[in-house]
């Protein structure tokens, strides 16, 4: 073995013995491959209102067999630390499970190990015997057993542009998963994207590259709203525009390809017996129809949806249902439908990897949620009707029971929220038990907020199925440039389909006790929006909602709950937007106070958390440096100081904030983080450079020298240690007088001698 290669880093490895293997002698293109690639953006974590994005996942090389189609990953490791080539094995199959790529690789330098996903086998073999693109191609037909159709689909790219973003990882997953599954001859698919992921992009990628295949030919897109067809029709599918009609009145006209459609014009109205649109079409004449928010009517058996996939069913027909929440229990079940999801990309990953935004919650407790309401004997409400002899409790407020103050409490604590962080333009949506509750919480918002409120009317609004005033402010709601409306009250209408990318509050004051409407609800505000200052949501609940994301259920697989009798034709068929009666409610005074009110975040494993930023950035460091000793080994060794803050500050040891928000300006981070983790007595950044005086150090300068270290002190001071390890800080205009960056550097003799001086300077700061 070469003994020098004991000493060269990874980046020497690769470039050295690696990149040779890859690109010289298996002959390897470079537009073939990805290096140092970054496939997430890294998890936001959000401590008290402070978020801070941590590191993406990166391969450090990437093989393509196409650009829509990895085969290889590869990871490096250096000699010095690794003895083995197998070191990175484990790490690199990890992202090769992510990416789905069927073989992964790790090298030191000193020969390849593979590990093929497929079979489950490792081999270990010389750095010149790396496959060839072609040989590892071939190993994959044979060992997937791939049919031609699929090797069709494979190699159509996707839609590509100037103005089209390249798939995300995931979304690359699902597209060739989907892909993959139709063209094998699958005739059902489900596909489970949480929402804000971008699950209409990935039906566009399918459809296209279906469609350039010659696989499928004619394609129904069915949705239950105008606002789901639109936005997909106008936006995501736009490339495809001159092909794309949109069924208007019931007439489908067949010239075109594509057709966008809600089911319920499809569907015709109950009454009109025999007067069914879909029926204008043959059977046969569509051959994929994808069903956008599968998880809603095409759920179920005996529903105006099924009744429409069930005629357009012939034998090369396929069905792609796509959902952020797969329904699946009693009532109804997309996985009975379907079949097991293709491919599932959810809330926790979203988040994990970056591209979904995170939350915090704040749990808010009224003296009735806990205590209840029970009448006293023969009282009557405002309308001189008596209760029912019973505790009224959180289940019944607003739905049979109706307590103003509670209402007015909501609307107050939400308000001051607002106000206290600065937060009274966020776009913010208010959950509430039904239509009624909704007119009432507005009203109540907009005692709140009289000073907008005179200023915009549309500042509170209630946007709701049976108004048509708020329903057309709903476009603007959506319109990150709009500052109108921004709270807006609802019940159902806003869980699903709505795209408020700025929205950076849910309010809960729902009786929510179904798994699919609650993640319906929360991906309300999991969009991200950085460019309109939008890196988390907050959820603020006051009837214990958030429970629910204990549940394994909310975010793992389905569960498999379904009644036997199903399909028996016995249920009711409604049509969405159709409201039962509005029932009698009881309508009482009650004096409502907050009893406690406790706030909870995400940490970096996912797990809702309570706990400040303090104890936080304490647990963290201590995480990262058990001892005291520990952390002086590492801040010694540390040659710039500032180098190892910010490694520190991307594990969770937020040390800005808490000097900002403790207004200890006068505290370097060395001494607000051993008093944190270690309880050790801090200085202050002037007794440090004291103690640099007393040391004697700067008495060995004279004239201009000695001015510029007494200069930069000043600096570190004020600005802390970032100035300090930078030659750049002598080119500002303090050190102008003494002749610039240069002249000062041979003032100390050159630039050796200048950096052993603040080398020797900053041990003495620290020690």
């Amino acid at each position: 073995m070469d003994p020098e290669k004991m000493n060269l880093t990874e980046e020497d490895i690769k470039n050295r013995y690696i990149s040779p293997a890859i690109f010289e002698t298996a002959g390897w293109k470079k537009k073939d491959s990805l290096m140092e690639y970054y496939y997430t953006d890294g998890q936001i974590n959000v401590v008290d209102d402070v978020a801070k994005r941590g590191n993406g996942k990166k391969v450090d090389y990437l093989l393509l067999y196409k650009p829509n189609y990895p085969i290889a990953v590869i990871e490096a490791k250096d000699r010095k630390k690794h003895a083995l080539p197998s070191a990175g094995l484990q790490q690199g199959m990890g992202y090769a499970r992510d990416l789905q790529v069927p073989f992964a690789y790790s090298s030191n330098g000193d020969a390849f190990v593979e590990h093929d996903m497929l079979t489950g086998k490792e081999r270990t073999f010389a750095l010149d015997e790396f496959p060839t693109k072609e040989e590892l191609w071939k190993r994959y037909i044979k060992e997937k057993k791939l049919s031609d159709k699929e090797i069709k689909a494979i190699n159509e790219p996707y839609y590509s542009s100037r103005d089209t973003y390249s798939p995300r990882y995931y979304q690359q997953n699902a597209i060739n998963r989907v892909v993959e599954k139709i063209a094998n001859g699958e005739r059902r698919a489900l596909l489970v994207m949480a929402t804000g992921t971008g699950k209409t992009y990935t039906a566009f990628q399918i459809v296209y590259r279906l469609l350039k295949a010659g696989i499928k030919h004619r394609v129904l897109y069915l949705a239950d709203r105008n606002i789901l067809v639109d936005q997909a029709r106008l936006n995501d599918f736009s490339p495809l525009s001159d092909k794309i009609t949109k069924v208007q009145d019931g007439h489908m006209d067949s010239a075109y390809p594509i057709q966008f459609a809600l089911y319920q014009q499809l569907a015709g109205r109950d009454e009109d017996v025999g007067h069914e649109p879909f029926r204008q079409l043959k059977p046969d004449f569509f051959d994929l129809v994808v069903i956008d928010e599968a998880h809603r009517g095409s759920a179920k058996a005996d529903s105006q949806w099924r009744k429409i996939l069930n005629y357009f069913d012939g034998p090369n027909v396929t069905h792609l249902g796509m959902t952020a929440t797969p329904k699946n229990d009693k009532e109804a079940s997309n996985i009975q439908y379907f079949g097991d999801p293709v491919y599932t990309y959810s809330l926790k990953q979203g988040i994990e990897d970056g591209f979904l935004a995170p939350y915090k919650v704040i749990r808010v407790n009224f003296n009735v949620d806990i205590n209840g309401f029970r009448p006293i004997k023969g009282e009557k409400d405002k309308h001189g009707r008596k209760f029912d002899k019973k505790l009224y409790t959180t289940r019944d407020f607003d739905k049979s029971l109706v307590i103003d103050e509670r209402t007015e409490m909501v609307a107050k604590y939400v308000s001051k929220y607002m106000k206290d962080n600065d937060c009274r333009w966020d776009k913010t949506i208010v959950f509430c038990e039904d239509i009624e509750h909704a007119e009432r919480m507005r009203q109540a918002f907009v005692n709140e907020n009289t000073d907008l409120v005179a200023e915009d009317s549309r500042y509170v609004m209630r946007i709701t199925g049976d108004d048509n005033t708020g329903k057309a402010q709903l476009d603007n709601f959506e319109d990150v440039t709009s500052k109108f409306p921004t709270i807006v009250t609802t019940s159902k209408l806003l869980t699903t389909g709505v795209n408020v990318k700025t929205c950076k509050t849910i309010v809960l004051d729902s009786n929510i006790n179904s798994m699919t409407e609650f993640k319906q609800i929360i991906g309300r505000g999991t969009r991200l929006d950085t460019d309109h200052g939008k890196s988390y949501f907050t959820i603020i609940d006051f009837r214990g909602v958030s429970r629910l994301f204990a549940d394994p259920a909310f975010d793992g697989e389905p569960i498999e709950i379904i009644d036997g009798n199903k399909g028996t034709g016995s249920h009711k068929s409604h049509h969405p937007g159709v409201s039962e009666p509005p029932k009698e409610k009881y309508e009482v005074s009650h004096n409502v106070k907050v009893s406690n009110a406790e706030t909870q975040f995400l940490d970096e494993h996912g797990n809702l958390i309570t706990t400040s930023l303090v104890d936080y950035t304490k647990k963290n460091m201590l995480g990262e440096y058990a001892t005291l000793d520990n952390f002086l080994k590492a801040w010694n060794k540390a040659d710039k100081k500032q180098v190892l803050l910010d490694e520190m500050e991307k594990h969770g040891i937020l040390y800005k904030e808490i000097i900002k928000q403790k207004k200890i300006k006068d505290m370097d981070p060395f001494d607000l983080m051993i008093h944190l983790a270690y309880n050790q007595k801090p200085l202050t950044k002037s007794e440090r450079i004291k103690n640099v005086k007393k040391s004697g150090i700067l008495d060995k300068y004279q004239g201009a020298a000695r001015e510029v270290l007494d200069t930069l002190l000043e600096k570190y001071k004020d600005d802390g240690i970032t100035d300090l390890e930078s030659n750049k800080v002598l080119s500002l205009p303090e050190f102008e007088k003494y002749g610039g960056a240069v002249k000062i550097i041979l003032s100390f003799g050159g630039k050796k001698n200048y950096e052993n001086t603040i080398k020797e300077i900053k041990e003495k700061i620290y020690s």
